[in-house]
């Protein structure tokens, strides 16, 4: 039987950890909240209600997201944002076609539903950044979204380096070079539940994001 966990890179989160875990326990086999410098007990309050923390000092959703990576025991990886953006409910859609087999990358894509809850600055980079992959030799896509699924094996096989923002592009960008199946699905893209977005909150996010995208994109172009 395929096993997954469920990792949620988290920087004080302490607003809204417990209810965004609760959510989650019995979509996954386990939730694992990555604690990346929170100074609000963000990782206490995970533990207390039924997650498992890893601590991970060095600063950066990549350096996060890798952690997750490297302690998870599941089969297939999903990951999350930890700030309630994302329905409970998505997580097995997306998760279902790499544990069927069917894909090797699923992502959720917020910009194919109606309503999202996304800055128009925020969407309308994802989507070109999205759209200009091929020139790197990966598939087109609709958003460079964080909630998506991948096996864990295929995943430490692709070599991903970035440890920062650039980690869900460049995540995309090597399973296309490796000619891995990528695909997308519409996911619900909700109001955070609470505290402060990292990224996408602010126009200076967005370009910071867009910055970092760019710089990846064009590196890999002339690669």
């Amino acid at each position: 039987m395929t096993t997954t966990s469920l990792i949620l890179p988290a920087l004080d989160e302490a607003e809204v950890i417990e209810r965004v875990v609760a959510g989650l326990l019995g979509h996954g086999d386990e939730v694992i909240v990555v604690d990346n410098g929170s100074r609000d007990g963000t990782g206490a309050l995970a533990a207390a209600v039924g997650a498992r923390v890893v601590v991970e000092a060095r600063r950066g959703f990549g350096a996060a997201c890798w952690a997750g990576t490297t302690a998870a025991r599941g089969d297939v990886l999903c990951f999350l944002d930890a700030d309630g953006s994302f329905a409970p409910t998505d997580v097995p859609r997306v998760v279902a076609p790499v544990a069927a087999g069917t894909l090797d990358l699923s992502l959720g894509s917020r910009t194919l539903r109606p309503g999202a809850a996304m800055r128009r600055d925020h969407r309308l980079i994802n989507r070109l950044v999205g759209a200009s992959l091929p020139i790197a030799g990966a598939p087109r896509t609709t958003d460079i979204g964080p909630l998506r699924a991948i096996r864990r094996d295929a995943l430490l096989d692709l070599g991903v380096l970035d440890r920062g923002f650039g980690w869900p592009l460049e995540m995309i960008i090597r399973c296309g070079q490796a000619g891995l199946r990528v695909g997308e699905m519409p996911v619900a893209y909700l109001p955070r539940l609470g505290g402060r977005s990292k990224v996408s909150g602010s126009v200076t996010g967005s370009l910071r994001a867009a910055r970092c995208w760019s710089g990846l994109l064009v590196r890999e172009a002339v690669r």
